[in-house]
């Protein structure tokens, strides 16, 4: 086993695991912004659907472990690949070329997965642990899910947050949906523009769709 370790450690196996588990993770976000959608069409299909998914919660358990799983991996690669790159970079240079070779997307790919990472954190500690783990108000336990949400997307300072990290999160998928095909060896002078759109597209769609939701609970106070 020593060549896979070999080769996980390479830069190419850094960019390869990127890939797979950011890959898992664009998947990940389609279906989620689907199921959070339904907080548009009021507090009985939002309270259902989360509801809905209680039914198959082993699986969900399982879901959530990958999910862990291909979080921690994404990060701790992403992290040693910015290292990398910066240890190769001599520290006295005077003029950066980098904006005449790389997207501005590409450069701040630290910079956005390291804000998103802590949205992520603030995230899980109020939706996830409310939902599942210990609720104060007591509003999980009536399976009142809705109001949940409708609370904390009053609050500016998190709404402000929310929205910050979806922007940065739509320029980190921008490049990233880019950058996977690549590490696969997909792209071809034929197809790449169309990979770049549809990664646009995919980002745009993400980070509005996302963005929009705790924008329009915290303008009208939440769907009745």
């Amino acid at each position: 086993m020593s060549w896979l370790k070999s080769f996980l450690n390479s830069s190419i196996g850094k960019k390869f695991v990127m890939a797979i588990t950011g890959s898992f993770l664009l998947i990940f976000l389609f279906v989620h912004l689907i199921g959070n959608i339904t907080l548009f069409f009021g507090e009985e299909a939002f309270n259902g659907y989360v509801k809905a998914l209680e039914v198959v919660k082993p699986i969900i358990r399982v879901i959530e472990l990958v999910l862990l799983a291909a979080f921690v991996f994404h990060i701790y690669n992403g992290f040693r690949l910015w290292l990398e790159n910066k240890r190769a970079r001599p520290n006295d240079y005077k003029i950066n070329g980098s904006s005449e070779n790389s997207s501005i997307f590409s450069r701040t790919m630290f910079v956005s997965g390291s804000i998103i990472f802590i949205f992520l954190v603030v995230h899980l500690g109020t939706f996830f642990w409310r939902f599942n783990v210990h609720d104060p108000s007591g509003l999980a336990n009536d399976h009142q899910y809705f109001q949940i949400v409708n609370g904390f997307f009053q609050i500016w300072w998190y709404v402000l947050l929310y929205v910050i990290a979806m922007i940065l999160l739509g320029f980190h998928l921008n490049h990233g949906f880019q950058s996977a095909f690549q590490t696969f060896g997909l792209n071809s002078r034929k197809y790449t523009p169309l990979i770049q759109k549809l990664g646009t597209i995919y980002a745009i769609i993400m980070a509005v769709g996302f963005a929009s939701m705790p924008i329009y609970f915290f303008l009208t106070g939440g769907v009745k």
